[in-house]
């Protein structure tokens, strides 16, 4: 089994430099196509997603639980906070483009957001 059939939540983010080719065209869309609903694709440059909670305090839970994934992922998205939203931007920042780090971090923040009470 090849890295790219293993689903992306459990796979672990590595560490890329500006080296690391960015994913472009049908690759990015492979990916791009394997993340729940709500994900934006932003000129194929990064992506964008708003969570909605019933309060500020489900969102700033949400917001730690991404926060605390970022740090063992070793991969840190944008994150806004705000009451009863959370919105997030994920870009390969030493690229300045996508990478499968990205859709690694995005699909598993989604599992983490299936996971809130």
């Amino acid at each position: 089994m090849t890295s790219e059939e293993y689903p992306l939540t459990d796979r672990k983010c590595e560490a890329c430099t500006p080296e690391t080719p960015p994913l472009k065209g049908d690759p990015l869309h492979r990916y791009f196509d394997q993340l729940a609903d709500g994900w934006t694709l932003v000129d194929e440059h990064y992506l964008s997603k708003t969570w909605r909670f019933k309060n500020f305090r489900q969102a700033l839970d949400f917001t730690n639980r991404i926060g605390e994934m970022s740090e063992q992922e070793g991969h840190h998205p944008e994150i806004w906070l705000t009451w009863g939203k959370v919105k997030v931007t994920v870009i390969t920042h030493a690229i300045d483009a996508l990478s499968e780090n990205d859709f690694i971090w995005a699909a598993k923040a989604d599992h983490l957001y299936e996971e809130c009470p």
